[in-house]
């Protein structure tokens, strides 16, 4: 018998129980089921944010890089959690409350919040989508191709969360489980039966979504990014590799993969049998592959040899990368057992993804864009697709991260003096680093001969690259996107790249 709404959204009525015992010392999923076997501890919600705990939570100490839940936890008690869940020996709580030692908070706090929602992915059919690049694309257009009318599909993403029945500004690209699994539950509330996500190599690391059971697993590509965090390109790929393999969750259905990233090549060979493989890419042998492309400003054309023969296909989304978004999101469609050839009907009417690729427009006779490429590869793709559809100069405004991966600083510079005619290096989320620091590891990769200004102030260098603008030019904004902030000293102040190019073309004359 299908459940009600009301039954479905109540969460105070889940009869999710957590045991109390002294001598308890890890916690298994015997541990979190329904039955009475120990004291009754009713757990209302559940939370790794001390700030957010209500009576009756249950309140995971997590482990963190700038401070650790167990020093949270009185917090979590004053504002009523009857149970509390930590990594640590020394934690002491009052007469009352359930205290559980577990081995890994996070794999532990995934496990139990899965539970407590009832598993509502394995009630979807769940895309996750994963790689350096692509991500959001892969996921919007894909959420787009699956839509139909009484029939909503969920979305998690970097831009926004769809729910199904309403948007959610999105405020982290892969959730933590105990936001993941109420916007999963809320999505089958709303009639959807699948919804896409994007699952990043931190969302993975920290287990937000482990144990997740995923029926299409997506490998866009993997170059150089958070390297700050993952310390080298083996751990980078291995984090993105559990999601294939079975050491995140239960095996995906289908792995759908880019065959030809070199990473992507790897993971096909060590992907395990049962797992069906389909590939997409410009190389032969491609399962879904581009032949004959025609790149311009309006967008793209090209011949798709696949399962279904040879189709024609005419894209609105510029550049050779993003043919190789939709080769990706058809490849997602065939395995869900949907209709390629409406798809790519429907591809027409697609709109894009805010701060990809985005135009800001206001009567300027030459051409402003604004992405959200941020790493070196991102950047040269960016740049070489413009160039590709651009009569005049390539110009950049551009900058790098404080508090992550140095080493890429330097490649971005080069990648932005090899493939740009004038180059502006500013500020981009300098967190709490200074942006000399930043600037002297920019400075590295400068090129000879390369015009290159470094501007601290990001709204006098977009200023500044507007006005060295001409006719048939094209300024690239890089690095920000959708972002609608700048990340300085634990504080995000308002900055959107769209907003303030738009404010500065307003202000200018331009001759009619």
């Amino acid at each position: 018998m299908k459940k009600s709404d009301q039954e479905i959204n109540c969460v105070d009525s889940v009869k999710s129980r957590i045991t109390r015992h002294r001598e308890l010392s890890s916690l298994t999923d015997k541990d979190f089921s329904t039955d009475k076997k120990f004291q009754n501890q009713v757990v209302k919600s559940i939370s790794s944010d001390s700030r957010r705990v209500n009576p009756g939570a249950a309140f995971f100490a997590i482990p963190g890089n700038r401070t650790n839940g167990d020093l949270h936890i009185q917090e979590a008690l004053n504002r009523g959690a009857n149970v509390i869940v930590s990594q640590s020996d020394e934690v002491s709580v009052p007469h009352g409350v359930a205290r559980v030692k577990v081995a890994d908070a996070r794999k532990s706090m995934a496990k139990f919040t899965k539970k407590f929602y009832d598993s509502p992915d394995e009630s979807l059919s769940l895309i996750g989508i994963t790689g350096t690049n692509g991500k959001t694309t892969v996921s919007t257009l894909t959420h787009h191709l699956l839509e139909e009318p009484g029939c909503p599909v969920g979305l998690i993403g970097t831009v926004q969360y769809n729910l199904g029945d309403r948007d959610v500004p999105s405020f982290k690209t892969t959730p933590e489980a105990t936001d993941l699994y109420p916007m999963l539950k809320s999505m089958l509330a709303a009639g959807c039966s699948s919804s896409v996500m994007e699952i990043s190599s931190h969302g993975i690391h920290q287990s937000r979504v482990n144990g997740i059971s995923l029926e299409i697993a997506v490998f866009t590509n993997l170059t150089r990014d958070h390297l700050d965090y993952h310390g080298s390109m083996e751990e980078y790929y291995q984090e993105k590799r559990k999601l294939f393999n079975g050491m995140n969750g239960p095996l995906p259905k289908v792995a759908v993969i880019n065959g030809d990233c070199p990473y992507g090549k790897r993971l096909i060979q060590e992907l395990p049998p049962q797992v069906q493989v389909l590939t997409f890419g410009f190389e032969e042998g491609n399962q879904f592959c581009a032949k004959n492309l025609t790149l311009d400003a309006e967008g793209s054309k090209f011949v798709m040899e696949s399962p279904l023969g040879n189709t024609v296909v005419a894209s609105p989304l510029i550049g050779r990368y993003n043919v190789s978004n939709v080769l990706a999101s058809f490849a997602i469609m065939h395995a869900m057992g949907k209709s390629v050839v409406e798809s790519i009907h429907k591809l027409r009417s697609f709109k894009g993804v805010c701060g990809r690729m985005e135009s800001v427009d206001r009567g300027q006779p030459y051409r402003v864009v604004v992405d959200y490429a941020h790493t070196p590869d991102a950047l040269r793709n960016a740049l070489e697709m413009l160039r590709e559809c651009t009569k005049g100069k390539v110009r950049v405004v551009f900058g790098c991260g404080g508090d992550r991966d140095k080493g890429k600083r330097l490649e971005m510079t080069r990648v932005a003096c090899a493939a740009a005619d004038q180059v502006w290096a500013t500020s981009d989320n300098p967190r709490t680093e200074s942006i000399d620091s930043i600037f002297s590891d920019m400075q590295k990769g400068v090129c000879k001969g390369s015009e290159v200004y470094f501007v601290e102030d990001r709204r006098r260098a977009i200023d500044l690259a507007l006005d060295a603008a001409s006719v048939d030019d094209c300024v690239l904004i890089a690095g920000k996107g959708h972002e609608a902030y700048q990340e300085v000293q634990y504080t995000a102040i308002p900055f959107d790249d769209r907003l303030v190019a738009g404010g500065l073309l307003d202000a200018k004359v331009f001759g009619g």
